[in-house]
């Protein structure tokens, strides 16, 4: 249910600004999806564990938050995001 180090670690050299970047709001943009996206997977599967339900709703608003702030500041890295993770259709 949750990502490994591999995964996380994959994510950061993916999606990072510069070299040793791990708190740009992409790198955490990126991490909260793919944790958002495991824990739809798994609660497709529990539809009664409404802790994990708790949590995921939680990150999706932290996601919502990170994704506001990145486009009040930077558009384009904004649309660059959710362009690379598929988040808008």
């Amino acid at each position: 249910m949750t990502i490994t180090k591999e995964q996380k670690r994959q994510l950061i050299e993916q999606f990072c600004t510069k070299e040793g970047d791990t708190g740009s709001p992409e790198v955490q943009i990126a991490i909260l999806t793919s944790r958002i996206n495991l824990l739809t997977d798994h609660l497709k599967v529990h539809r009664k564990d409404f802790a994990s339900r708790r949590g995921m709703l939680m990150m999706v608003s932290q996601r919502r938050r990170l994704l506001d702030y990145l486009k009040r500041r930077a558009p384009q890295r904004y649309l660059e995001i959710i362009q690379r993770l598929g988040l808008r259709k």
